[in-house]
C-alpha cells in the first residue's frame, strides 16, 4: 500500500489531502483546518447550517481563513513543519520553522456557554521573528454569497443575510474585495489573538472574547472528559482521539450525534458518490453510543435515549432511518452547482434523499445499544420499554419484506442478509430483556419470532456449496456486513458455516487480506448500489475483519491487522470513510463516526479477549 508524503508543501497543481485536515469543534458545529493554516470547511452555527467557508468542495473563492508565515505573492502556502493537538484535547498545534525564526499557531473552538459559535487562533512566536498573514475570505451560504463587511469600534464585521460574522484581534488589518487581511511580526515569546464568533445579524454585536480564557476552558472540558475513560488496554492514544472525536460529533443540546461534519467528500475521486453525512443516522448514533458505553461514557448515553424518544415520539411505526440533529425529519436532497466539488468531485449535495429509504437493520442497532445501556447502568425508564416493545413489533410487521440495506443502495430492493439478521437481533435482544425482568412482554411469542426469522436466514442466504452467507437471498455476492455474524450472536463464532464466511469475505471482498470493500463494484457501469464508478476500501469493514478475525479464534491475526489499520490514520489520528489502496490517500465524508468508532470497538474487543486468554498470577 502507498502511504502519502506528509511534509510536502502545498503548490497550485497540488490539491491538499483529506487527511491534511485536522478537526477543531465545539460539540454544535466543526471546523477543518488544513496544514497550510487554512480552516476550509465550517458551517455556522450548527453543523447542518450553510457553510461560511467551504473551499473544502472548491477553491479559495468558495471561503477560507489562512494563518501563516508571509510567503510572496502567488507563491503555495507551507505546510506546517509539525503539528499535533495538545495532550488529550480538541485543540491544535501547527508549527513552522521559517529563516528568520519559528511560529506557532493554536487552534480551537471553545464549548458554548452562552456565547455562540468561536473560532479562536493564537499566534505565538517561538524563537526569532517571524513575519505572519492572516487572510479571512468568508463567503457564505456554501461559497456562494460575498458578505457586506465594515468596522464596528474597531471591530470587524462580515454579514449577509441572517449572518453576521465579528473578528476580534489587537492587529490593524484591512479589507479589499470581500478579503479581511492582517500582516504582523510575532518575536519569541510574543502572542496575537484572532477571535472570529458568529452571530444572528439582527442581534447586538457579541462580546469581544478573551483568547486566554478560552484556551484554558477547552483543555480542562476536554482533560475531564478524558479522564472518564475506563478503557486500560495498550492502544490508548488512539482510542482516546477516536472518542474524542465521536465526542466532537455529537450535537450538545439535543445529543444527536452527525456520522461525519462534511458533505460530498467523494468515495471516488472525480466521481458521483458524494453525499451528505450532517445527519443523525440512527443505526450510526446507535453504534457510536455503544463504542462510547463501553469506554465509560453513560452522559452521552442517556442524552441519545431522550433525543431518540424525542424524535421518534409516539409512531415508531413511521420509522425514518435518519433525522436531522434537533429531530426534524424532512432532509430534502439537492445539488449546489456552483461547487465545483472537491478535486473536481460532482455533484456537491446537501441533504440526503436516502432518508426514506426501509433499512430493516435499524431496530435491531438501536434496541441493541438500549439493552447495552441497561447493562452498564443507565437507569430504565418506562419510555424506553414503551419503545422497545414498539419497535419489535416494527420489524414483526416488516421483516418479511425486501429494503434497501445497511449500504443504503439506490437500486431494487433486496432480502438483504444483514438486514435479515439485525431483525434477529432486535427480538433476541428482547428477548433478553423480558427474561431479566427488564421488559413485560409474551416471551413465547418472541421466541417464536426469533426462531422464525433464524431458520429462513439460514435457509435462504447459506451457500452451502461455497460454505458462506451470501449478501442476499438467492445471490452469489458477499457483503462486508456478513462480518457482524460472529459478533451478534446469530450463530456462534466457532460455527463452519461463520468461520467460512468470514474467510470467504476476507478472500474475494479485500486487497491484501486488510482493506476491506463493502461489495463489489469494481470495473462495473453500474452497481448493485445503483450507482456508476468504483468507491474505496471501507475501513469500518476492516475493523469488522479484525472483530471477526478474533471471534474466530484467530487473536493473533487480529492483533496483526488493527496494528496495520492504526497506520493508514492520519498524522492527526484521524480517519476517514474510506481508503484507496493504489493511491495512499483517505477518502469520503471526514472525519467518519463509523470508523472512529470501528477503531474504538475493535480495540475493546482485542483487550478484553487478550485478558481472558491472559492467566492470573497471585
Amino acid at each position: 500500500m502507498n502511504t502519502p508524503t506528509l511534509n510536502t508543501p502545498l503548490t497550485v497543481d497540488s490539491p491538499r489531502l483529506i487527511e491534511d485536515y485536522a478537526l477543531i469543534g465545539d460539540m454544535q458545529t466543526a471546523a477543518l483546518v488544513g496544514r497550510d493554516g487554512s480552516v476550509d470547511w465550517l458551517c455556522l452555527p450548527r453543523f447542518d447550517s450553510a457553510a461560511a467557508f467551504a473551499g473544502l468542495l472548491g477553491t479559495d473563492t468558495h471561503g477560507f481563513w489562512r494563518i501563516g508565515p508571509a510567503i510572496p505573492a502567488g507563491a503555495p502556502a507551507p505546510y506546517a513543519d509539525r503539528r499535533q493537538y495538545r495532550g488529550d484535547t480538541l485543540i491544535v498545534e501547527s508549527e513552522w520553522d521559517t529563516k528568520s525564526g519559528t511560529v506557532r499557531v493554536l487552534d480551537l473552538m471553545p464549548p458554548r456557554d452562552g456565547h455562540g459559535p468561536q473560532v479562536i487562533r493564537i499566534v505565538e512566536g517561538v524563537t526569532g521573528t517571524v513575519d505572519m498573514t492572516s487572510t479571512l475570505s468568508p463567503r457564505f451560504d456554501y461559497g456562494r454569497t460575498m458578505p457586506w463587511i465594515y468596522d464596528e469600534g474597531g471591530r470587524t464585521a462580515a454579514v449577509c443575510g441572517p449572518d453576521a460574522l465579528w473578528l476580534d484581534t489587537s492587529v490593524p488589518g484591512r479589507e479589499k474585495d470581500g478579503t479581511i487581511s492582517h500582516t504582523f511580526t510575532v518575536t519569541a515569546g510574543a502572542c496575537v489573538a484572532f477571535a472570529l464568533t458568529w452571530q444572528p445579524s439582527h442581534a447586538p454585536a457579541p462580546e469581544v472574547p478573551d483568547a486566554g480564557a478560552a484556551l484554558a476552558q477547552t483543555s480542562d472540558f476536554w482533560q475531564q472528559w478524558v479522564q472518564q475513560l475506563a478503557y486500560d488496554g495498550r492502544f490508548r492514544e488512539p482510542v482516546v482521539r477516536a472518542l474524542i472525536t465521536l465526542k466532537a460529533l455529537t450535537y450538545a443540546p439535543t445529543g444527536g450525534i452527525v456520522a461525519a461534519p462534511t458533505t460530498s467528500l467523494p468515495e471516488e475521486l472525480g466521481g458521483v458518490r458524494n453525499w451528505d453525512y450532517r445527519a443523525c443516522w440512527l443505526r450510526d448514533a446507535s453504534v457510536t453510543l455503544s463504542a462510547l458505553l463501553r469506554t465509560g461514557y453513560r452522559e452521552e448515553a442517556v442524552a441519545w435515549r431522550r433525543w431518540l424518544l424525542r424524535t421518534l415520539g409516539g409512531d415508531p411505526q413511521n420509522l425514518q432511518i435518519m433525522y436531522r440533529l434537533d429531530g426534524r425529519r424532512e432532509l430534502p436532497e439537492r445539488e449546489l452547482g456552483w461547487l465545483p466539488g472537491y478535486e473536481g468531485s460532482r455533484p456537491v449535495r446537501i441533504g440526503n434523499g436516502a432518508v426514506h429509504q426501509l433499512q430493516l437493520d435499524v431496530p435491531g442497532e438501536v434496541i441493541e445499544t438500549l439493552a447495552l445501556a441497561h447493562k452498564f447502568g443507565v437507569a430504565r425508564c418506562q419510555s424506553t420499554e414503551g419503545l422497545i416493545l414498539k419497535l419489535v413489533e416494527y420489524v414483526r410487521r416488516h421483516w418479511r419484506e425486501p429494503d434497501d440495506g445497511i449500504w443504503e443502495v439506490r437500486g431494487k430492493p433486496r432480502h438483504f442478509t444483514h438486514s435479515k439478521f439485525m431483525c434477529w437481533v432486535a427480538v433476541d435482544r428482547a428477548v433478553r430483556l423480558v427474561e431479566q425482568g427488564v421488559l413485560g412482554a409474551d416471551l413465547d411469542e418472541l421466541v417464536r419470532l426469533r426462531e422464525e426469522i433464524h431458520a429462513e436466514v439460514c435457509e435462504q442466504s447459506y451457500d452451502p456449496v461455497r460454505n458462506t452467507f451470501t449478501q442476499s437471498y438467492g445471490s452469489r455476492e458477499l457483503d462486508a456486513s456478513l462480518l457482524l455474524l460472529p459478533r451478534t450472536g446469530f450463530l456462534p463464532a466457532d460455527d463452519p458455516r461463520v468461520v467460512g464466511t468470514v474467510d470467504a469475505v476476507r478472500r474475494e471482498l479485500s486487497t491484501d487480506g486488510v482493506l476491506v470493500h463493502r461489495y463489489p463494484t469494481a470495473g462495473r457501469r453500474e452497481g448493485m448500489d445503483g450507482l456508476p464508478g468504483d468507491e474505496g476500501s471501507f475501513l469500518l469493514c476492516s475493523f469488522w475483519l479484525v472483530d471477526a478475525l478474533a471471534l474466530t479464534g484467530r487473536l493473533a491475526e487480529a492483533e496483526e491487522l488493527f496494528e496495520q489499520l492504526l497506520t493508514l490514520r492520519s498524522d492527526m489520528g484521524l480517519l476517514a470513510e474510506e481508503y484507496d489502496p493504489a493511491t495512499g490517500r483517505q477518502l469520503g465524508n471526514f472525519p467518519q463516526a463509523y470508523s472512529m468508532l470501528g477503531l474504538v470497538d475493535s480495540a475493546v474487543l482485542l483487550h478484553e479477549l487478550a485478558r481472558m486468554k491472559t492467566p492470573v498470577t497471585a
